[in-house]
């Protein structure tokens, strides 16, 4: 860290998961001064952090982050390619932009870490997966993993192939959970609550479930035990919704297969 603020660190793009990641790191002791923000349109608040905005790079960032869509990479490209083959290091949360095309567009000798974070982040809680290329050293990797819990838990991939199935699992997660609450919601007021009583019992319900998940010393497996009575209420619901058939197990086994598919296609 001493390094990074020595030699800066360049976030490229400050919309949500950007700004959450400068609050985070500031917030942490960064220098203000040690970042300097490209973003076409900043907003009041990154414009009173103190930061280096729409300036000239520095020479040798320790790192550069890009933040922004892949669409808009094109336009950044320019900017970025007296960095590569050096020692700085790209760590990228842009979605579906591969390393190879890092490598392609800054030199194969270019330290790429490919991220892929979740929308939690936004408040903290989220989890990203990296997976750095070959030339990418252990330090790099680890001071990668160490900005990116500015945001939450980071974890570490064994290959790029495995951003597939991280990518439908927590990147697209949230997703899958909002519409679990949505759900609920909705089967409580048909059950007679009225709508917003059960979507505040639903969010709860699910927000309060999740933070006992993790920080429970019990699995998944034995909470769900310890909250179901043999023949009970919640068994009868259990019996649908664990259906080898049509309940949890395999719709969301569809679902996630479908979500890697897509991404293969996308990719493409």
């Amino acid at each position: 860290m001493d390094d990074l603020k020595t030699r800066g660190l360049v976030l490229l793009g400050c919309g949500k998961m950007g700004s959450a990641m400068l609050k985070g790191w500031l917030k942490g002791g960064l220098p203000a001064t040690s970042v300097t923000v490209l973003d076409p349109y900043p907003s009041d608040w990154l414009k009173e952090t103190g930061v280096h905005l729409n300036v000239d790079l520095p020479a040798n960032p320790a790192i550069v982050l890009v933040a922004v869509k892949p669409q808009m990479m094109g336009d950044a490209l320019p900017s970025l390619q007296a960095l590569g083959n050096s020692d700085t290091v790209f760590l990228s949360v842009a979605a579906g932009i591969t390393i190879k095309t890092y490598e392609d567009m800054l030199g194969a000798k270019t330290p790429v870490i490919r991220a892929m974070p979740n929308t939690p982040a936004a408040v903290g809680r989220g989890i990203t997966g990296i997976v750095g290329n070959a030339v990418t050293t252990p330090a790099q990797i680890d001071l990668a993993d160490q900005l990116l819990q500015a945001v939450g838990q980071v974890v570490r991939l064994d290959d790029e192939a495995q951003i597939r199935a991280l990518t439908a699992v927590s990147g697209c997660g949230p997703a899958y959970v909002f519409h679990l609450i949505e759900a609920m919601a909705a089967a409580g007021e048909a059950a007679g609550l009225p709508a917003e009583m059960a979507l505040q019992l639903a969010k709860a319900t699910v927000g309060g479930a999740g933070v006992l998940a993790e920080d429970a010393d019990e699995s998944p497996t034995e909470l769900r035990i310890n909250v179901t009575s043999p023949n009970g209420v919640t068994a009868e619901a259990l019996r649908v919704l664990m259906n080898e058939d049509d309940g949890f197990p395999p719709l969301l086994d569809r679902a996630i297969k479908a979500a890697v598919k897509r991404d293969a296609e996308l990719a493409e």
